[in-house]
């Protein structure tokens, strides 16, 4: 039986395991496909997001363990891209663009792909005993043609 009350009184206490949330808006279609994708392609995922790399606000997040909270780790993640960003352009690299970022754990890897436009990236992190490198980043890479279809550019 599925009581409303009860679903926003565990909101109190944190994410909601195994549901993806998504934030009000009227473009998230593009942003959901990119969440189910990650989903179905993984499902012993560990966290996922959508998050504006701008603002480090998550578009979407899913996660299977309360105590994983991509929302709170986003903001810190938007940071990490923007950081790099600015290196580059210190650098006077002006013409290369990040592509993704990976933070290798003892049991986990934690992939951040950004979007060609530099808008939002897709956040993954996957326990090393489900899968491989080469398989999340194949699924990330997906999630992320699907937040940001080609049309869009």
């Amino acid at each position: 039986m599925k009581i409303p009350f009860l679903k926003h009184l565990q909101r109190l206490t944190g994410p909601v395991a195994n549901e993806v949330e998504l934030a009000a808006g009227p473009a998230n279609g593009p942003i959901e496909q990119a969440m189910q994708h990650l989903l179905a392609e993984l499902p012993d995922l560990l966290m996922a997001a959508v998050v504006e790399v701008a603002t480090g606000k998550p578009l979407a997040t899913y996660t299977t363990a309360r105590e994983l909270r991509p929302a709170a780790v986003a903001g810190f993640n938007a940071e990490a891209v923007r950081q790099v960003q600015a290196s580059l352009a210190a650098q006077g690299a002006a013409h290369e663009s990040l592509e993704e970022m990976l933070f290798t754990l003892p049991s986990q890897l934690h992939l951040l792909g950004v979007v060609p436009s530099g808008r939002v990236f897709v956040y993954l992190a996957v326990d090393c005993r489900d899968t491989n490198l080469g398989i999340a980043r194949a699924v990330m890479r997906g999630g992320m043609a699907r937040a940001e279809p080609a049309e869009a550019e």
